[in-house]
């Protein structure tokens, strides 16, 4: 029989269905996360669970927070499931490992109730405020690195008496409360795939607060400790038919599950003046230095989602791992690893980056996780400055080149024209889409045309060892397609 989904149906639930042993009521909410999705949910909510079955972390039980209007049914559907939700894991032989999450105790909706959102920060007994804002989300010129006060959100936030709606207005704004009160600050903890999040971070939140009060920036500089971390699980966006299977085989009706690969890493740098949770025992690596790992996972892995995304949609792949069966593919991957990206990186501590190479063929090739291209290419005008272009300029800085990097940006341009190679109209996903696409149908007869957008991509334009190869994979496209394309350029 089945089961909607709550605190009074969990008795019930099949015994193969894992469940939180711990009473939710007696835990003290020390942790807030802005931005709950799937990749929270699959990820630092399911370490913390974690420790909570183990008797752990009870004062670090998590409050979510959604800023956004798209928010609202994250919040009534965990409202509806007293913060319970099913986490499926994938494994490529078929196998599903169901778990119900109750480490998100709480849910606020800031539309709803901004001053409580706030004061729920100010609160003493918050420990970390983490974020999952997306890559873009921090608000800094992607070529400069300055805040983008300009920013309309950011300029309502600042007038007076305004009621913040931003992050950096709501976060700040409970850190002033804080130092007012003489209470010690929160951390913040970025989860986000950016290199140096926890400085990224930093940087985006004193500047905010440097705009209407230095005094206070110069306090957050200070006093607010922001660790860098490194994230990764494969977090595909939940369908229909997932919350179908969840139904048949394991007889729960939940509105909104999660499903992920069974790869799972969080590498956090140890910078915690209010303390945490024994993240170590739900198998986090606690280290000195997070950049090697981030680096590592920015370059091989996210990069290589962006190599596979564009040439994959235009080929007629929609799947990752669809788009994985074809040996030029999987080629091009492990071509731009190797030459282009591995030279870039630093030794890894306990990482054997032939080892890490392979497993991201291997988990990219779950033929379960279902993992959409579509997804991959949204966001790529915060994507591709982060994850390739670092590489493509430190080749350059070392003397070397960088082909295929080359050939994957000319392969999104060639995306962002918004048709595929069989006319049908692809629906481009950006924050900045008007503009790309623009400049993308312009090629045809100015072919640097997507090059020149300078906000995404500085001075490769002036850069022949850049702009040669590009110009040649894009040429290739018009000419022979993606497949041909792809499969050349890796020879």
């Amino acid at each position: 029989m089945m089961k909607k989904l709550s605190k009074s149906t969990l008795a019930s639930l099949p015994p193969q269905v894992t469940v939180p042993r711990y009473d939710r009521s007696s835990l003290t909410t020390g942790i807030v996360h802005i931005g709950v999705g799937g990749f929270h949910r699959a990820h630092q909510a399911m370490m913390i669970d974690s420790l909570l079955n183990e008797g752990k972390a009870r004062n670090y039980a998590i409050c979510g927070v959604g800023l956004l209007k798209a928010d609202r049914r994250m919040r009534d559907v965990l409202t509806a499931q007293d913060g319970l939700y099913t986490l499926v894991v994938k494994h490529a032989d078929e196998r599903r490992e169901a778990r119900v999450i109750g480490s998100i105790v709480e849910y606020m909706f800031a539309p709803d109730d901004i001053e409580a959102v706030i004061e729920k920060l100010a609160r003493e007994s918050t420990k970390i405020v983490s974020l999952t804002i997306t890559e873009g989300g921090y608000n800094l010129d992607p070529i400069t690195g300055e805040f983008l006060a300009e920013d309309e959100g950011i300029r309502r936030d600042l007038q007076p008496f305004a009621t913040p709606a931003t992050v950096f207005g709501i976060v700040t704004e409970a850190l002033r409360r804080r130092r007012e009160r003489s209470v010690a600050p929160f951390n913040v903890v970025s989860c986000d795939n950016i290199q140096s999040n926890g400085a990224v971070a930093a940087k985006a939140f004193t500047s905010f607060a440097g705009l209407s009060d230095p005094k206070l920036a110069d306090w957050i500089a200070r006093k607010v400790a922001f660790p860098n971390t490194m994230v990764d699980r494969i977090t595909p966006a939940t369908t229909d038919v997932d919350r179908e299977e969840i139904r048949e085989q394991f007889g729960i009706d939940d509105e909104w599950p999660v499903v992920c690969e069974p790869f799972v890493q969080w590498v956090i740098e140890d910078d915690f003046p209010l303390g945490r949770p024994p993240y170590e025992d739900a198998g986090a690596q606690i280290v000195e230095d997070v950049e090697p790992y981030e680096l590592m996972k920015l370059r091989l892995l996210n990069a290589s989602h962006q190599a596979l995304a564009y040439f994959g949609y235009l080929a007629g792949y929609r799947y990752v791992h669809e788009a994985m069966a074809d040996p030029h593919l999987v080629r091009l991957l492990t071509r731009y690893m190797d030459q282009e990206a591995t030279p870039t990186l630093r030794p890894v501590p306990g990482v054997d980056l032939e080892d890490y190479k392979r497993s991201i063929v291997e988990r990219f090739s779950n033929p379960e996780v279902r993992d959409t291209l579509a997804r991959l290419c949204t966001d790529s005008s915060d994507r591709i400055p982060k994850f390739l272009l670092p590489v493509v300029r430190e080749r350059f800085v070392a003397g070397g080149q960088a082909p295929l990097a080359a050939a994957i940006v000319a392969s999104w341009a060639r995306y962002a024209e918004g048709v595929d190679e069989d006319g049908v109209a692809i629906q481009v996903m950006d924050r900045i889409r008007d503009g790309l696409m623009k400049r993308a149908q312009l090629q045809r007869s100015s072919p640097t045309a997507f090059l020149e957008e300078r906000s995404v991509f500085g001075d490769l334009i002036d850069e022949p060892r850049f702009v040669v190869p590009y110009l040649d994979a894009l040429a290739m496209l018009y000419e022979c397609g993606s497949r041909h394309t792809y499969a050349r350029v890796c020879f």
